[in-house]
């Protein structure tokens, strides 16, 4: 027994470790590619926004998704972006990301022809990777919360794409906790998609943004 605990013991370690590890580097690695003032960042010809769902657990409005449009908004109107791929999960007939996002880009008065709908967005690994093989963009500002900005632009950098994060409004701890937590376990799940050499669920063919 007191071997078999001692395994289970060592085995914890090496888990909690490896968790560290991966939310530790990945912060790391993106630190000097995210920002939070719009005067700041360098133009890109696109911005890739990262699709949530417009709606929260409780029903009401979902203040990731809120907070993304806003920061989207901002970069288009401060002329950072020409282009914008909204790319998200699109899987059920009564759930579309994509179409909600851009819906509400327009209500704020962005022209319809500049967004792009990425439907197979679904995984963040996927939106990034999409960017550049199926929508062409050798770089690209990724729109989303700090903490996915740096996965998203991590995942970038392993992947050969230059991408740099403008970080939309956080939500508080409270509010966004399941979140954070489910977000540890994704920095894991991109290293072992990096070794094992994980593709997109789809490809298909290029998508002219002109």
């Amino acid at each position: 027994m007191r071997k078999f605990l001692r395994c289970l013991f060592l085995l914890c370690l090496l888990v909690l470790g490896f968790i560290i590890f991966c939310n530790v580097s990945i912060s790391r690695y993106a630190k000097s590619k995210l920002y939070d003032s719009v005067d700041e960042i360098p133009y890109r010809r696109a911005a890739l926004v990262l699709g949530t769902s417009p709606r929260g657990r409780n029903g009401g409005p979902n203040r990731f998704y809120l907070a993304r449009i806003n920061a989207c908004v901002e970069l288009f109107e401060a002329n950072k972006v020409d282009r914008i791929i909204v790319s998200g999960d699109n899987r059920h007939t009564n759930y579309n990301e994509p179409e909600a996002m851009r819906r509400s880009l327009v209500e704020r008065g962005i022209p319809d022809e500049v967004i792009f709908l990425d439907y197979a967005g679904f995984r963040t690994f996927d939106s990034v990777v999409r960017a550049h093989e199926v929508f062409r963009q050798p770089n690209f500002i990724v729109v989303s919360q700090k903490f996915h900005n740096e996965r998203a632009v991590f995942i970038a950098g392993k992947k050969g794409i230059e991408a740099f994060g403008y970080n939309a409004e956080d939500v508080g701890f409270n509010y966004g906790l399941m979140t954070y937590i489910r977000e540890c376990f994704a920095r894991c799940k991109v290293y072992i998609d990096l070794i094992t050499g994980k593709q997109p669920h789809f490809l298909g063919d290029p998508v002219d943004v002109g």
